[in-house]
């Protein structure tokens, strides 16, 4: 799993290349909150995230419950159909702010 980081303005945007999985959830776990420590506006790209599963939820809800926290901002973006397919399914859609591409994710954040 590749982790690609960009930053927008106050937003910092991360990829996630690959499956987000059992195998990759705890080291991108630890990659991400390296990240929140210096940014409150995080928005995960998932144009490249070819399948996530409960252990990805996991890191998704961790990263959304510390931003909150601290008064910073989450949201997902990019969600291919399986993807987004779990989203739903989980009831994640329903509680995490999810946009269907980049640019929409970065207006109003």
């Amino acid at each position: 799993m590749e982790i690609v980081s960009t930053k927008h303005e106050d937003k910092l945007v991360l990829g996630f290349n690959g499956q987000l999985d059992t195998g990759t959830a705890p080291k991108v776990e630890i990659e991400v909150n390296k990240y929140l420590e210096n940014n409150q506006k995080v928005i995960f790209n998932l144009e490249a995230t070819t399948f996530v599963s409960s252990a990805g939820l996991r890191v998704f809800l961790g990263t959304a419950k510390k931003l909150k926290a601290s008064g910073g901002l989450f949201r997902i973006c990019n969600a291919n159909d399986v993807v987004q397919e779990i989203l739903d399914i989980s009831g994640f859609s329903q509680i995490l702010d999810i946009k269907g591409n980049l640019e929409e994710a970065l207006m109003d954040f």
